[in-house]
């Protein structure tokens, strides 16, 4: 993408890009500024690095505490979907997941619990995307997910397609989760963000491939236990060639991250920054348009209160 164009566009619903914020009246204001009692229903910060961004949304989020409580046991589901390195953007960067695991922590969590049912051999996915050592690192045990016998069968009373789902027991048994996926683009469901990370948590994920995708990844969201926020990590994203990739080429420095407590609106939010790189049209990603039909989420930004945030 060419900056001159790049440096023209801007957000569906007054989310902004990093460069289009310059000379925005909304900073001269200060309308700006994070307050930390604040209860946004979506953050967008643009232009500093993973934890940096991560601590300016959650702050205008209103805390980690208003999701993780004392004692809780804590799942953070990332996306280790590749055998990929942190440059190559194919799944969600360690610094992030660090950052999400410390502050957990921090409150009180009793464990926080990371893993993903991968897509390459879970060994060099854990270890080549940097995400094992990262979140050992910060307190985090590792799960596993590459056996059948870590999940269980769940009913999804609300699917139109997929009725019944076998899900990771770390789902299950957690207190509360949190899904961290990556932006990226992705040939079969066109976009992966939060409602495509729940590819990560099932078993059986072969079905949805076989009896409409798009349908699946809307049903498996109407899932009872949702996580208690959304966390994407737009700091590179694959624009082409995705989920994992060709070169890098493929990837672009961009710089942001979304959080919401609503699944729909990440996703839609994600959608409008990643189109400045590589134009996608929301009804494209049909999935998000068909889980907002289930009543999961609203893709109507501006009905919301929306924090903007640029460093």
């Amino acid at each position: 993408m060419e900056r001159r164009n790049f440096l023209k566009s801007v957000l569906y619903g007054g989310l902004v890009s990093m460069a289009s914020l310059k000379g925005n009246p909304l900073l001269s204001s200060g309308r700006m500024e994070v307050v930390s009692d604040e209860k946004n229903d979506l953050v967008a910060v643009m232009g500093g690095e993973p934890a940096q961004m991560y601590s300016r949304a959650i702050e205008a989020m209103g805390g980690i505490s208003r999701f993780v409580k004392k004692g809780q046991r804590v799942v953070v589901k990332p996306n280790i979907g590749w055998d990929k390195s942190p440059q190559e953007a194919a799944n969600t960067n360690p610094q992030l997941v660090a950052a999400i695991i410390k502050d957990c922590l921090k409150v009180g969590a009793k464990e926080v619990v990371v893993f993903d049912h991968t897509c390459d051999t879970w060994q060099s996915c854990y270890k080549n995307s940097g995400l094992e050592e990262a979140a050992k690192a910060a307190g985090a045990r590792i799960a596993f997910a590459h056996d059948e016998k870590y999940y269980r069968t769940v009913k999804i009373p609300s699917g139109v397609r997929l009725k019944e789902a076998k899900i990771h027991s770390e789902i299950l048994d957690c207190d509360v989760w949190i899904n961290v996926p990556i932006l990226k683009n992705h040939g079969g469901a066109r976009m992966t963000i939060s409602m495509k990370n729940f590819m990560g948590i099932v078993w059986d994920r072969r079905f949805w491939h076989a009896n409409d995708l798009q349908q699946c990844i809307a049903d498996c969201s109407t899932f009872s236990k949702m996580p208690v926020l959304n966390i994407v990590d737009a700091y590179r994203i694959i624009t082409q060639n995705g989920p994992k990739g060709k070169s890098l080429d493929d990837v672009q420095l961009a710089k942001a991250l979304f959080m919401s407590t609503d699944i729909v609106a990440a996703d839609t939010a994600a959608i409008k920054f990643f189109s400045q790189y590589k134009p996608v049209e929301l009804n494209a990603v049909s999935h998000i348009g068909i889980a907002e039909k289930m009543k999961i989420g609203t893709t109507d930004l501006d009905s919301l209160s929306v924090k903007r945030i640029k460093i």
